[in-house]
Formats: structure tokens, C-alpha cells, sequence
């Protein structure tokens, strides 16, 4: 779709201009005070899980399949809480870890274990010089965050409809023994929302990499995050894995952050029989025991997969509304513009945004002008440095449908008015 605003006369750009900069000023005098720029969740959704806090009481037997919940011991987890995370992921409950509340602190340690004491026998990467690490982008800037705080070099990878581009992963990994990890959210990905395709997935598992110590980190944090109704279907990684003849490749996580209590879920990991050894050895050194109340409260309440889909039901007629909200705005305010194209996720939490190569940054910057929040401008590329500067990330889940339709309808207003300047600039 051609350009709206390329395809104006010099004179009828000048008028769009002046008109969309006195909506600027209309917004400005509102004094708004918006923000949407972290995928967290409303306050109705964490109220929904309010009634987890009644299920343990002083009469609530703390025993657990033989593990004591009020005393040291079980740091893997307790057998409930490892039954349910093993459900969620469709994993063996012998091959799970459960501890702590969030799976970046687990992916962290994971990434400085390889850092300080090296993966599956091979010298830690502090000894192997530079070492590298995929980062698909537009992906989530917290992972790349982890791997550049320890000196790694991330390497964006290109992301299409399907997944990170696996001709260019497959290229580095197969060839580059200094290439050590790929982050990978393979469901309703942050921030494009789409789920990897099966020929992606069967392809990441048929990886023969270069480094014996290269592992995929499969953060499978929306696994059960849907809010439409169909729900995409991801192949499940350790199945492909199998069919490929691979097995020690890939650490798979996930948390009930979004589910239950953000700050207070549970997390886990999951990985080979050889992987998971090597991964709770590490693990005891720090950890003398799991946090087991929360794991006890989480397995009474939710019971089983059952029950979180049932849970999740409620999240959905929550969220569904602010992404169809979004879609509505959007299509409605720059369908027509040819300036813009946005992600139609399923599920998950992000719609990711692209604008006219340069605007990212102009629109971010005067969105905070108009009273609005936004994600950093190039947070979804490794080191925040997006190459076309014209991705944003719209994280709707926080706000009211008010505040969020406020929020959406003075976006459209910032990259109207951007994309109108960026037109007169190139003439």
C-alpha cells in the first residue's frame, strides 16, 4: 500500500501537518498521564487469583509426596509443584526443576553457570574468549540484557511469520563454534506474538552446532496465554528433539508469572536427563531449598493443566478486549495510510508495531510529550539498536480500556504526525 503522505502535493502535506500538530497541542493541554510500556498484568487479572492466598491455612497438611513444605530440603522442587509444571510444558515431571518465582532469574543463573563453570564438561566461556549469542529481533529486551551484562556479544537474527530466520541460525550455529546460545519465546513471541511454525521447531532440533556447548533457551513463558479463540499449537520441542536424534540441546522454561501473581508465581526449567543433572548440581550450591509454600499454594489451586486452562479462561476475557481494542484503533486510525504494519496475535501480550524507517524514536519521544509511555524505542533489538528504527512494542494488557483507548487514539495522532514530517523531510 502506497504511502498516503508521499503521495500528497508539497502543499497538501503542509496542511496535514499543521492539522495534526494542532491535535498534538489539544492532547498536550489534557495533561494525560498513560502508561504502556510494560507487559504487566491489570489489576483484574492478578485479582483473579486472590482466593490462591486461602487455600493454605495452619490446618493445611504440609507434606507434599514425602517432601516437608515447612522445613530445608527438596531443591528441586516439590512433587506437586514439578507435576504441574511437567503438565503445563508437556514434559517428564523427573526432568523439571521448580524454584523461585521468575524464570529470568533461572535463565540468568543458567547463562552465568556456562559463564563461570562451562556446559557439559567444556571450559566455562570466560576462558574461550568472545563468545556470541542469537538474539531473533524484534524479541524481548530483557534476555538480551542478561547475555550483554556478562560481556556476550548478541547477534540479532532476523524474525519472520514463522520464527527466527533458521537459514541464517542454522549457518552460525553450524558454523561458528564461538556461537554458545539462541533466546527463543517460541509462543506468541514478545514482542510480534506469532508461534514458531513446526518446520521452525524441527529445524531447531535438528541443529548440529559447532559448539558442543550450545544450548537453545526455549523461554516458553505464553504457553497457556491465549485470548482468542483458537489457540496456535507449538511442536513440542523435546518431541521434535527425538525425532531429530538430538537430546542434550535444549533448556526449556516457564513461570506462572502471568498466570497467578506476578512477583510471586512459580517458575521452572526442563531440559535432558544429562542437562537436568548437571543443571540441579549447579543449582544446589545456592539453593539449600525451594520457596515451598507458594509451590504448595499453586498446586492446590490450580490442580492440573485442567484447572490453569480454566484460570486462564478468566485472563482471556480480560485481555481479549484490550487487544481487540488495539486492532480497532490501529486499523481504524492508519489502516488506510499505508504507514504502518502491526502484529494480529492470538495470544500472549505484545502487538509489535512497525513504522516508517526513523520514526521509532521521534514517536516514542513525542508520545512521553503528549503524556504517554511507551517502550524505550529500539528496546526490542540487542543493545537497543534497531537498524531501521521503526519498531515499538504496545504492551495493552495494564491500562483501563479507557485509559488504553485514550492511550491508542494519541498513538495514532504521534505516528500520523511523524510519518507526515518524515514525508516532507525526504523532498
Amino acid at each position: 500500500m502506497a504511502n498516503a503522505y508521499e503521495s500528497m502535493t508539497t502543499e497538501e502535506l503542509d496542511a496535514a501537518i499543521v492539522a495534526l500538530e494542532q491535535e498534538a497541542d489539544q492532547i498536550r493541554a489534557q495533561g494525560l498521564k498513560l502508561d504502556m510500556a510494560r507487559g504487566k498484568p491489570s489489576p483484574e487479572q492478578v485479582a483473579l487469583s486472590k482466593p490462591m492466598l486461602d487455600v493454605i491455612t495452619s490446618a493445611t497438611p504440609l507434606e507434599d509426596g514425602g517432601a516437608f513444605v515447612d522445613n530445608y530440603g527438596t531443591p528441586e522442587g516439590l512433587p506437586s509443584a514439578r507435576r504441574l509444571a511437567a503438565q503445563i510444558l508437556d514434559v517428564d515431571p523427573a526432568n523439571v526443576v521448580v524454584s523461585g518465582s521468575s524464570s529470568l532469574n533461572l535463565m540468568h543463573d543458567l547463562v552465568t553457570h556456562a559463564f563461570t563453570n562451562g556446559v557439559a564438561g567444556n571450559k566455562p566461556f570466560y576462558q574461550q574468549g568472545q563468545v556470541k549469542w542469537l538474539c531473533p529481533a524484534p524479541g524481548y529486551d530483557r534476555h538480551f540484557g542478561v547475555t550483554a551484562h556478562l560481556g556476550i556479544k548478541n547477534v540479532p537474527v532476523p524474525m519472520t511469520d514463522e520464527g527466527p530466520d533458521m537459514d541464517v541460525v542454522q549457518r552460525l550455529v553450524e558454523s561458528d563454534p564461538s556461537v554458545k546460545g539462541i533466546w527463543c519465546v517460541p509462543k506468541y513471541a514478545n514482542p510480534t506474538g506469532i508461534t514458531y511454525s513446526d518446520s521452525v521447531v524441527r529445524r531447531f532440533a535438528a541443529l548440529r552446532p559447532a559448539a558442543p556447548d550450545f544450548r537453545i533457551y526455549w523461554d516458553n513463558a505464553y504457553v497457556v496465554h491465549c485470548f482468542g479463540e483458537k489457540d496456535d499449537q507449538l511442536l513440542n520441542i523435546f518431541d521434535a528433539l527425538e525425532e531429530a536424534g538430538n537430546r542434550d540441546l535444549v533448556y526449556e522454561f516457564g513461570s506462572t508469572a502471568k498466570v497467578t501473581f506476578p512477583s510471586s508465581g512459580i517458575a521452572y526449567v526442563t531440559a535432558s536427563p544429562a542437562d537436568m543433572a548437571e543443571i540441579r548440581k549447579a543449582f544446589q550450591v545456592e539453593r539449600v531449598s525451594a520457596e515451598k509454600f507458594s509451590q504448595l499454594a499453586h498446586a492446590l489451586y490450580l490442580k492440573d493443566l485442567d484447572g490453569v486452562r480454566a484460570h486462564m479462561r478468566k485472563h482471556a476475557a480480560i485481555v481479549g478486549p484490550r487487544f481487540a481494542l488495539v486492532e480497532q484503533k490501529l486499523s481504524d486510525g492508519l489502516g488506510g495510510l499505508g504507514v504502518a504494519t502491526w502484529t494480529h496475535p492470538h495470544g500472549g501480550y505484545f502487538v509489535s508495531f512497525d513504522g516508517p524507517e526513523g520514526s521509532a524514536r521521534r514517536i516514542v519521544k513525542l508520545m512521553a510529550d503528549l503524556g504517554v509511555k511507551l517502550t524505550p524505542a529500539g528496546a526490542t533489538w540487542p543493545y537497543g539498536e534497531d537498524p531501521k528504527d521503526n519498531n515499538i512494542r504496545i504492551a495493552p494488557t495494564y491500562p483501563s480500556l479507557e485509559d488504553l483507548g485514550a492511550a491508542l487514539d494519541v498513538f495514532v495522532v504521534a505516528v500520523k504526525l511523524v510519518s507526515a514530517k518524515i514525508a516532507r523531510d525526504a523532498r
